[in-house]
């Protein structure tokens, strides 16, 4: 009979933040007390100093075969963490000690009981969208990348308006002159997309939003358009200084006539959760919003479909 395989969370903290550290000595202690075994990245490995823990590189092997990501930060962190845990297929699971905090699960405050459920497998595991990014000039590839929130074109230099022409589906949409464009997910629709006035689409809703920043144009209204969708943003010829971003995180810089491909990513990033928490009170609870007046039933009656399960 064969050994069972030995437990593993990997940690990923902002270790810039010493309420991050400190949380991360508390996951460590909780998690090597019940067995489990705690990594850490090299390059985080010297700010939180424990010992009795695996330091890894970081990369894309740092997550693999992990049980669980545990985030300890804000949204910036978790997508940093993204990029580890992607490709392993290995859940996030967000610890919230920045502001809004949309992706994380948990708040600081709940920390200890996060552990806990962490310990003993008491969480769900939600796949969230995320988008393919290809970047071509003159038929070829010069860039590829992906994003879970999303990729956004924008002009790089200040006082430079930044001249695209958008595609939808091989159809030529509008010209536009802009501050950039923005391709999002779901996911990301609360994110820049947000900032940009594009519409707030629930996590389960399967869409690409595209998003122009400061247009001055007639048309420029954000869009929502099917996931099987490919959108492209072309980079007029007479346009300097454009670039990529995605995530705000990886940038690519776009040469005049630059062509920009987003479609629905390959690998979905997933996300453990602890909650069942519907979409409509995360977004009351993190933007603060008044619902004062409602008078609406906080669950449904006996005879409603849904009945007797708690969310």
């Amino acid at each position: 009979m064969s050994e069972p395989q030995a437990r593993s969370v990997l940690i990923v903290a902002h270790t810039g933040r010493p309420e991050a550290v400190r949380s991360a000595h508390l996951v460590i202690d909780r998690l090597a007390g019940a067995g489990i075994a705690v990594r850490i990245l090299e390059d985080e490995a010297a700010d939180i100093g424990c010992a009795d823990v695996e330091v890894v590189p970081d990369g894309p092997s740092a997550a693999a075969a992990a049980e669980v990501v545990m985030v300890l930060g804000g949204d910036g962190t978790l997508l940093r963490a993204a990029d580890l845990a992607r490709s392993a297929g290995t859940p996030l699971l967000g610890v919230n000690l920045g502001h809004v905090g949309f992706l994380a699960e948990a708040e600081r405050e709940d920390l200890a009981a996060t552990v806990d459920r962490v310990v003993s497998h008491r969480y769900d595991v939600e796949e969230r969208m995320t988008i393919d990014v290809t970047v071509r000039r003159n038929g070829a590839v010069i860039g590829t990348n992906w994003a879970l929130n999303e990729a956004s074109v924008e002009k790089g230099e200040r006082e430079r308006m930044l001249e695209v022409v958008a595609e939808i589906d091989g159809r030529p949409l509008s010209n536009w002159g802009c501050d950039g464009v923005v391709c999002a997910t779901p996911t990301g629709s609360t994110a820049y997309a947000f900032s940009a006035g594009g519409p707030v689409v629930w996590p389960e809703v399967e869409a690409m939003l595209v998003v122009p920043i400061s247009a001055h144009a007639l048309f420029s209204r954000p869009l929502v358009v099917s996931p099987r969708s490919l959108v492209a943003i072309e980079v007029m010829a007479d346009t300097p200084g454009a670039v990529l971003w995605c995530d705000g995180r990886r940038m690519i810089d776009l040469p005049d006539g630059a062509r920009v491909e987003v479609r629905r990513g390959a690998k979905p990033v997933r996300l453990a959760r602890l909650h069942l928490t519907p979409f409509t009170d995360r977004l009351v609870t993190k933007f603060g919003l008044p619902v004062t007046g409602w008078r609406g039933r906080t669950r449904p009656r006996p005879e409603e479909p849904g009945a007797g399960h708690e969310r």
